[in-house]
């Protein structure tokens, strides 16, 4: 009885590696082993089915989940970015900062990169970046004889920002339930989202510095046949449209003029202008946008419900004291550095055969109390952390999903052995950032200090 929960947990994870479907594995064995714990607490007599009573609060855990104003920001935010996906702003941006950044050595790898950054704060819907940025730069980048593994890691790794630049949907899912403001995770995560940019941009530099051909510049005479005043004014226009949306989404939370949810609502509108003023809007695209929706939220809040029935079993199952008592343990034993190294590290492992709203919807929920509110550390940072540790789940095998996107709509001669080899150094580098947000906190704290202050 007293390890029921830690077997529970187990067969959740075995079944999830064999392949079953996640919200029906996660409802299967929430009742399954609630209904073992009840039949053995009351020694299988007749009646037993009497003590039945704490799923009676399962209903009430649903209702509660589906009534959280907060979530209505997802489906919002899913709108704005598969709007886009089909409004060409992607397209155009590519092939403008490809201009810009093209005559210098790892010059398309850099504009992916800025690219990546741009529709992460415009979107946060990472399979329709990786999905764009795969059709239209890695044919590019191929052509230009850039390596396969740079290439392909450059775009995967570009594609997943949108998971920690805001507006991002993981951290609203992560926000309702750590309990901390929406607003506050997205201020905090702008400069860590900046940071992984700035270490992906440093990297390619360094990189053709010492191997020039793995990314040979464009050369210049390819570039002519534009005035100086045309290209700025291309570099202008390309730009206005995701600096509008970042303008109307982020601004309107960093104002204190609209709340999450309803910046997502003007961020949906924004993104339909958009795609009205590129001339790709009409009622076929409408019912795109719709399906793909509508089908991205079902997946997630179905999801979000099994989720509940498992944390409301394994809490009657007293698996969160189990937890606590093993991490404060270690606690006691060593340093509370020590079990912020285990959780992190166990967050990064289970992301190799995890999607990033399974981890954040079943180990979120156990491990995060026990760091914010025994051990002590801030929430919001604890957050950020998470989100950077969660991004690295779409780029590492064999569950990567940024992997499964790219590889369906690359050319035949990239092999999934280039894609693995490709993402490696960017894994590490989104784990140094990772370590430089633990060893220097400001980097998270600091700007929402500064926008609230009175």
């Amino acid at each position: 009885m007293e390890y029921l929960a830690a077997w529970m947990f187990l067969a959740l994870t075995v079944l999830l590696m064999l392949g079953f479907p996640v919200t029906f594995t996660l409802l299967g064995t929430a009742m399954a082993f609630g209904l073992l714990y009840v039949g053995m607490d009351a020694g299988w007599e007749a009646g037993w089915l009497a003590d039945f009573d704490f799923f009676n609060l399962l209903p009430l855990r649903i209702w509660g989940v589906m009534k959280n104003v907060v979530l209505i920001a997802v489906p919002l935010f899913i709108f704005m970015g598969v709007t886009l996906e089909k409004s060409g702003l992607a397209e155009e941006l590519l092939d403008t900062m490809g201009m810009l950044f093209g005559p210098v050595r790892g010059g398309l790898a850099i504009s992916v990169v800025v690219v990546g950054a741009l529709l992460g704060a415009s979107t946060g819907i990472v399979g329709a970046t990786v999905v764009t940025m795969g059709l239209l730069a890695v044919p590019t980048m191929l052509r230009r004889n850039y390596q396969k593994e740079l290439a392909t890691g450059t775009v995967a790794a570009s594609g997943t920002l949108g998971q920690i630049i805001p507006p991002s949907i993981v951290l609203v899912l992560l926000a309702t339930i750590v309990q901390v403001p929406v607003g506050d995770l997205f201020i905090a995560a702008v400069f860590p989202g900046f940071l992984l940019v700035l270490l992906y941009v440093v990297y390619i530099l360094i990189l053709v510095y010492f191997k020039p051909k793995v990314a040979p510049p464009i050369p210049r005479g390819e570039m002519a046949g534009m005035s100086k005043g045309d290209f700025l004014l291309r570099v202008f226009k390309a730009l206005i449209p995701p600096l509008f949306l970042i303008v109307a989404v982020l601004g309107s939370i960093f104002a204190g003029i609209a709340s999450p949810t309803e910046a997502a609502a003007v961020g949906s509108v924004g993104a339909m202008l958009l795609a009205i003023m590129n001339r790709k809007f009409n009622m076929a695209i409408l019912r795109q946008v719709m399906t793909a929706t509508t089908k991205l939220t079902c997946m997630v809040f179905i999801i979000l419900v099994g989720a509940a029935a498992f944390g409301l079993a394994f809490r009657e199952l007293e698996g969160d004291e189990l937890v606590r008592g093993f991490l404060m343990g270690i606690a006691h034993t060593h340093t509370k550095w020590v079990v912020l190294l285990i959780v992190m590290t166990v967050i990064f492992f289970v992301g190799f055969v995890l999607d990033f709203i399974e981890i954040t919807f079943i180990h979120v929920p156990v491990l995060v109390p026990i760091l914010i509110e025994d051990l002590g550390f801030n929430a919001v940072w604890v957050c950020v952390m998470l989100a950077v540790n969660l991004q690295t789940s779409f780029m590492t095998p064999p569950f990567g999903f940024s992997l499964f996107y790219l590889k369906a709509v690359t050319p035949p001669e990239v092999k999934t052995g280039h894609l693995y080899r490709g993402i490696i150094p960017f894994v590490g580098l989104q784990l140094v950032g990772l370590f430089i947000i633990v060893f220097w906190p400001e980097l998270a704290t600091w700007l929402p200090t500064v926008v609230y202050a009175d």
